[in-house]
């Protein structure tokens, strides 16, 4: 019987469906799936990526263990491929690879002034305050206004997350060091722009609604931005998603805060529509000072057309949320331009000659980019593994497949891997700090701690 040995680079929601789809649907031949994490805990994004007071998110967590807890998925997690292992190796071991590395970084935002001292990629944020091991313990909140730019939901998760009082986060697992922060913070106003009209934003209605459940938080809409068009009357009444949002504005709409108004609350979230960034202005010290952006209109054609009129709202913060964007990958072909690896339907490409590289495929973000929910992830990893097993006279023939290569390679080289039963004793020493305060858990942040707490050291 043929049997495969599978190497699946990434252990996010991407690179465990991909796993399980395998192992669940391939009957011709025997299947033996190790898989590869740089981080010491899997789930990626979903770990790393998605707000702590976004519990019903994290329950995707829920599914994700109970592949991982069947036991026929082997993980090695820290390890990072491009140093720990490389693509020789994996041909030395297996017959082919899946890169699952998602995207986690922050598009770029080409306007004057985006470098200043004070302006941040929300992903960077994002991963400070979901305890990401590997990026700085103190984050700087000492500027009172703040603006945020994107009209996604991880535009609203950072925006939410520096508006709500500290307090209110601590039944989450937030890390402890991210409390502290944010309750030091003096951040009073967030502003959150967006090129186009409130009928074309990216995000859902349960992100918008949480925002105005915020407690001690004013929601700032403007009258101004609901002059609709057209187009965007259309999309109210077709769209369900759009109608519920509509509805939830124009119910913000008739609260006091509106147009800056008399609201109480001791911190406001300003929505600005039809804002197109055009600088960011900076003090004598290099900080941001201001951002500058274009009021926009409808073009008539789906887009937005300049108004001519500018405006500046004074801040001292910026965030941009416009998008992740994936990293390239030793000896993997890399599309620059759009952050993905090349590929047809997730079989990887040289981007010259368009031609296949055998035994490499992709899924996921890696793949497609930053775009969809959780349930393309896994027709996208079906697409892939469809491919993988129709690919089988292109496989690598490996020197040494056998199950204990892999092991004494890491063990070799020094490399302090942990494995399943390691993320358990993590899971649960994680747990175990939450419990005496009702929390759900609290995140082990350093790297080297989550090592030796996995490893039973």
């Amino acid at each position: 019987m043929t049997k495969l040995r599978l190497a699946i680079v990434g252990a996010g929601p991407a690179g465990i469906y991909a796993a399980d789809i395998l192992l669940k649907t391939e009957r011709s031949f025997d299947v033996s799936i190790d898989l590869f994490e740089q981080l010491p805990a899997p789930y990626g994004l979903v770990r790393y990526g998605v707000a702590p007071d976004h519990p019903r998110i994290k329950g995707v967590i829920t599914a994700l263990r109970e592949v991982l807890d069947r036991g026929d998925i082997r993980i090695f997690g820290n390890v990072r491929y491009g140093e720990d292992i490389t693509l020789a190796d994996l041909k030395k071991h297996y017959h082919a690879v899946i890169f699952a590395t998602g995207a986690i970084r922050d598009a770029d935002l080409a306007i004057p002034g985006i470098d200043a001292v004070g302006s941040f990629g929300a992903a960077d944020f994002v991963s400070w305050f979901d305890g990401h091991p590997d990026v700085p313990r103190e984050w700087d909140l000492d500027a009172e206004s703040v603006a945020v730019i994107g009209n996604g939901n991880v535009a609203l998760d950072v925006s939410r997350i520096l508006a709500k009082h500290a307090i209110d986060l601590l039944p989450t697992e937030i890390p402890d060091n991210v409390y502290e922060g944010l309750q030091a913070s003096k951040v009073t106003d967030v502003h959150v722009f967006g090129r186009r009209g409130p009928a074309q934003v990216k995000f859902t209605p349960l992100e918008l609604r949480e925002l105005g459940e915020l407690r001690d938080v004013d929601m700032v809409v403007y009258d101004e931005d609901f002059d609709y068009d057209e187009a965007s009357l259309d999309a109210i009444a077709s769209n369900k998603q759009v109608k519920v949002i509509d509805r939830i504005l124009q119910q913000w709409r008739t609260r006091p805060s509106v147009n800056n108004a008399g609201g109480e609350a001791s911190r406001r979230l300003h929505l600005h529509f039809w804002a197109k960034p055009l600088e960011i202005t900076r003090d004598n010290d290099g900080r941001v000072s201001g951002i500058v952006y274009e009021r926009t209109r409808p073009d008539g054609q789906g887009g937005v057309a300049g108004t001519g009129e500018v405006r500046t709202v004074p801040i001292q913060q910026l965030y941009r949320a416009v998008g992740y964007f994936g990293s390239p990958l030793p000896e993997i072909p890399f599309d620059e331009k759009h952050g993905v690896i090349p590929n047809h339907e997730g079989q990887v490409l040289h981007p010259d000659s368009n031609e296949r590289v055998p035994g490499v495929y992709a899924t996921g973000w890696i793949k497609r980019g930053p775009v969809g929910l959780i349930g393309h992830t896994k027709s996208d990893a079906m697409e892939t593994i469809q491919h993988l097993v129709n690919d089988q006279g292109s496989w690598w023939r490996p020197e040494d497949p056998s199950d204990e290569a892999m092991p004494a390679l890491l063990a070799e080289r020094g490399v302090a891997w942990t494995d399943l039963d390691g993320w358990h004793r993590l899971d649960e020493h994680e747990v175990a700090l939450g419990a005496p305060h009702e929390r759900a858990r609290v995140k082990v942040v350093p790297r080297d701690e989550m090592v030796k707490i996995s490893r039973g050291e």
